[in-house]
């Protein structure tokens, strides 16, 4: 069976692996059977050895790849090819396709992918054996539902407000991971009774931190219709525009700082190290933005932040706003890979 989990909705995809993964039995014996793989280095003749692997005293294999979809996705403007010189995706992507249509009947595969478009050509080719799963950024009324589902699943009886479901959208927004979190949390500092905003004000008290790093992925992996609002959102807590042009600068360091040590062969645990990121998320996060990034695109991209940081202290457009303003349109506009 096929599986292709993809959208921008990070914590949902996680969520729609973990059902499936549920669905396979017993963990214990699903674990031995797990394979996870990278997909912009996995081989078609890498991925058919790992698949046509016979599960041990198991009755499924499970293999996860994460970033083959993106891996074939057309770099042009509408998806035609910018040079002759470069391959055509369409038929770079068919004998991985081969591959996957081809799988044998205990075999569970699934791919994970972000902002995959629908004329990404493996997706084409396999979306007739795929059961495919889009999951979009929740939009704000979606947003509100979702929390007020999550409340009431945690605890029976849980259920919380409609201004302080209002206010946890304006503190958080729509990244569902720090969303889910805050939601928990409320839910055992409220003990069963309903969420008011007073709680929703002394409990998601780094709320505005999170959202910081939520709109720096955002501008980092070229989702502006996502980046736009987050920053209109740091903009009415009051967040300083220099200090959103420092976490986007560090973003830019810890990416190539990351190329680098990946360069050099250096391991995964030993680059978390290196670079100070303690959490397992913010780490992933980097690793697929270095996926997408060249060394040359970043460099572009880090001028870009001097070029701003340099607007916005001489006045140049008159408000520090609309010089992020421009800044996130220029970077989406151009995306994050540079040939």
């Amino acid at each position: 069976m096929l599986h292709v989990l993809i959208g921008e909705d990070d914590f949902s995809v996680r969520q729609a692996l973990e059902a499936i993964k549920k669905s396979l039995g017993d963990p214990a014996a699903l674990m031995p059977n797990t394979t996870v793989l990278e997909g912009g280095k996995v081989t078609p003749e890498q991925l058919r050895a790992v698949c046509e692997t016979v599960p041990f005293l198991a009755d499924k294999r499970l293999v996860i790849v994460e970033g083959l979809l993106e891996k074939f996705q057309p770099k042009g403007k509408n998806g035609k090819k910018k040079s002759s010189r470069q391959p055509d995706p369409a038929e770079a992507c068919r004998p991985i396709a081969a591959v996957i249509k081809n799988l044998p009947h205990f075999t569970e595969l699934v791919l994970l992918g972000g902002g995959v478009k629908a004329i990404n050509p493996l997706l084409r080719e396999i979306s007739s054996v795929a059961k495919v799963k889009n999951f979009p950024m929740l939009k704000p009324g979606e947003l509100s539902r979702w929390i007020e589902q999550r409340v009431a699943s945690q605890v029976k009886g849980s259920r919380i407000s409609k201004q302080a479901v209002d206010l946890m959208v304006r503190l958080v927004g729509n990244d569902l991971w720090t969303m889910a979190n805050e939601v928990d949390k409320l839910v055992l500092y409220t003990a069963g009774r309903s969420i008011e905003e007073d709680d929703v004000r002394a409990v998601v008290s780094h709320a505005q931190e999170a959202g910081i790093f939520n709109m720096v992925d955002a501008i980092m992996e070229s989702r502006v219709s996502s980046a736009q609002p987050l920053l209109q959102q740091l903009f009415t807590q009051g967040m300083e525009p220099a200090y959103i042009l420092v976490m986007l600068a560090r973003q830019v360091r810890i990416i190539f700082q990351m190329k680098e040590m990946r360069g050099s062969g250096r391991s995964r645990s030993d680059i978390q190290t290196k670079l100070g990121l303690t959490n397992d998320f913010v780490l992933r996060k980097a690793w697929e933005q270095a996926d997408k990034y060249s060394p040359l695109r970043l460099k572009e991209v880090y001028h870009k932040l001097l070029e701003a940081d340099v607007a916005i202290k001489t006045g140049k457009y008159g408000s520090p706003e609309l010089v992020l303003d421009i800044l996130i349109a220029e970077l989406g506009q151009r995306g994050a890979v540079s040939v």
